[in-house]
Protein backbone atom coordinates (compact mmCIF):
# COMPACT_ATOMS: atom_id res chain seq x y z
CA UNK A 1 0.00 0.00 0.00
CA UNK A 2 1.36 3.44 -1.31
CA UNK A 3 2.36 5.99 2.01
CA UNK A 4 -0.84 8.48 2.12
CA UNK A 5 0.46 12.34 3.35
CA UNK A 6 -3.06 12.78 4.41
CA UNK A 7 -3.32 10.39 7.14
CA UNK A 8 -3.92 11.94 10.35
CA UNK A 9 -0.84 10.95 11.86
CA UNK A 10 1.07 12.80 8.86
CA UNK A 11 -1.29 15.39 9.65
CA UNK A 12 -0.22 15.96 13.39
CA UNK A 13 3.47 15.45 12.48
CA UNK A 14 3.01 18.37 9.98
CA UNK A 15 1.59 20.33 12.68
CA UNK A 16 -1.57 20.90 10.51
CA UNK A 17 -3.81 18.85 13.21
CA UNK A 18 -3.94 19.16 16.93
CA UNK A 19 -2.49 16.58 19.07
CA UNK A 20 -2.01 16.21 23.08
CA UNK A 21 2.00 15.92 23.16
CA UNK A 22 3.83 14.16 25.45
CA UNK A 23 7.55 13.92 23.51
CA UNK A 24 9.02 15.24 20.21
CA UNK A 25 11.65 15.07 18.78
CA UNK A 26 13.05 15.13 15.10
CA UNK A 27 12.86 11.24 14.48
CA UNK A 28 9.33 10.50 16.62
CA UNK A 29 6.47 11.82 18.14
CA UNK A 30 4.60 10.59 21.06
CA UNK A 31 0.96 12.03 21.81
CA UNK A 32 -2.47 10.89 23.63
CA UNK A 33 -4.65 8.67 21.72
CA UNK A 34 -8.33 10.72 21.92
CA UNK A 35 -10.02 7.37 21.62
CA UNK A 36 -8.49 5.33 24.73
CA UNK A 37 -9.38 1.67 25.21
CA UNK A 38 -8.22 2.95 29.15
CA UNK A 39 -7.17 6.12 30.93
CA UNK A 40 -3.70 7.08 29.53
CA UNK A 41 -3.87 5.35 26.29
CA UNK A 42 -1.05 6.59 24.13
CA UNK A 43 0.62 6.24 20.91
CA UNK A 44 4.37 6.18 19.51
CA UNK A 45 4.96 7.22 16.60
CA UNK A 46 8.31 7.30 13.93
CA UNK A 47 8.34 10.79 11.66
CA UNK A 48 9.02 8.80 8.62
CA UNK A 49 6.49 7.71 6.29
CA UNK A 50 5.97 4.05 6.47
CA UNK A 51 2.27 2.27 6.60
CA UNK A 52 3.08 -0.97 8.69
CA UNK A 53 5.81 -1.72 10.62
CA UNK A 54 7.56 -4.23 7.85
CA UNK A 55 7.37 -1.04 5.63
CA UNK A 56 9.69 1.19 8.47
CA UNK A 57 13.31 0.97 8.46
CA UNK A 58 15.27 -0.78 10.75
CA UNK A 59 17.21 2.43 12.05
CA UNK A 60 13.70 4.28 12.57
CA UNK A 61 12.24 1.23 14.33
CA UNK A 62 15.17 0.49 16.60
CA UNK A 63 14.98 4.24 17.67
CA UNK A 64 11.30 4.26 17.63
CA UNK A 65 11.33 1.21 20.34
CA UNK A 66 13.67 3.05 22.24
CA UNK A 67 11.40 5.81 23.27
CA UNK A 68 8.57 3.17 23.22
CA UNK A 69 10.04 2.08 26.31
CA UNK A 70 11.06 5.96 27.54
CA UNK A 71 7.14 6.77 27.39
CA UNK A 72 6.00 3.49 29.15
CA UNK A 73 8.15 4.30 31.98
CA UNK A 74 6.67 7.40 32.16
CA UNK A 75 3.12 6.03 32.04
CA UNK A 76 3.87 3.78 34.75
CA UNK A 77 5.46 6.03 36.74
CA UNK A 78 2.90 8.99 36.52
CA UNK A 79 -0.14 6.88 37.09
CA UNK A 80 0.67 4.04 38.86
CA UNK A 81 0.44 1.51 36.20
CA UNK A 82 0.87 -2.03 36.87
CA UNK A 83 0.77 -3.26 33.46
CA UNK A 84 0.83 -2.12 30.10
CA UNK A 85 -0.17 -3.34 27.33
CA UNK A 86 2.24 -2.53 23.95
CA UNK A 87 0.19 -3.22 20.91
CA UNK A 88 1.33 -2.50 17.22
CA UNK A 89 -0.88 -3.41 14.70
CA UNK A 90 0.59 -3.90 11.24
CA UNK A 91 -2.56 -3.84 8.12
CA UNK A 92 -5.63 -3.23 7.99
CA UNK A 93 -6.81 -6.95 8.83
CA UNK A 94 -4.68 -6.84 11.84
CA UNK A 95 -7.03 -3.80 12.85
CA UNK A 96 -4.56 -0.72 11.99
CA UNK A 97 -7.03 2.26 11.84
CA UNK A 98 -4.69 5.18 10.81
CA UNK A 99 -2.55 4.15 7.86
CA UNK A 100 1.06 5.38 9.75
CA UNK A 101 2.96 2.76 11.43
CA UNK A 102 2.80 3.34 15.33
CA UNK A 103 2.46 1.63 18.91
CA UNK A 104 0.20 1.81 21.22
CA UNK A 105 1.09 2.24 25.30
CA UNK A 106 -2.25 1.37 27.10
CA UNK A 107 -1.86 1.19 31.12
CA UNK A 108 -4.12 -1.65 32.17
CA UNK A 109 -4.85 -5.26 32.41
CA UNK A 110 -4.99 -7.01 29.09
CA UNK A 111 -8.36 -8.25 31.14
CA UNK A 112 -9.78 -4.81 31.38
CA UNK A 113 -9.06 -2.97 27.51
CA UNK A 114 -11.83 -1.24 26.33
CA UNK A 115 -12.84 -2.02 22.28
CA UNK A 116 -10.01 -0.40 20.15
CA UNK A 117 -11.04 3.05 18.83
CA UNK A 118 -14.62 2.52 19.70
CA UNK A 119 -15.18 5.96 21.20
CA UNK A 120 -13.73 9.39 22.32
CA UNK A 121 -12.66 9.80 25.03
CA UNK A 122 -12.86 12.63 27.30
CA UNK A 123 -10.47 15.20 26.46
CA UNK A 124 -9.81 17.56 29.69
CA UNK A 125 -9.54 13.77 31.32
CA UNK A 126 -6.46 13.25 29.19
CA UNK A 127 -5.01 16.33 28.77
CA UNK A 128 -5.16 16.17 32.71
CA UNK A 129 -3.19 12.51 32.04
CA UNK A 130 -0.85 13.78 29.53
CA UNK A 131 0.56 16.16 31.90
CA UNK A 132 1.25 13.84 34.95
CA UNK A 133 2.95 11.55 32.22
CA UNK A 134 4.99 14.49 30.99
CA UNK A 135 6.19 15.56 34.18
CA UNK A 136 8.11 12.25 34.24
CA UNK A 137 9.74 12.30 30.83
Amino acid sequence: MAYDEQNIFARIIRGELPAIKLYEDDQVIAFMDIMPQADGHALVIPKVPAVTLLDLPPEAAAYTIQIVQKVAQAIEKALDAKGIVLMQLSGEAAGQTVPHVHFHLIPSSIHQLGRHAAQMGDQEKIKTLAEKIKAQL
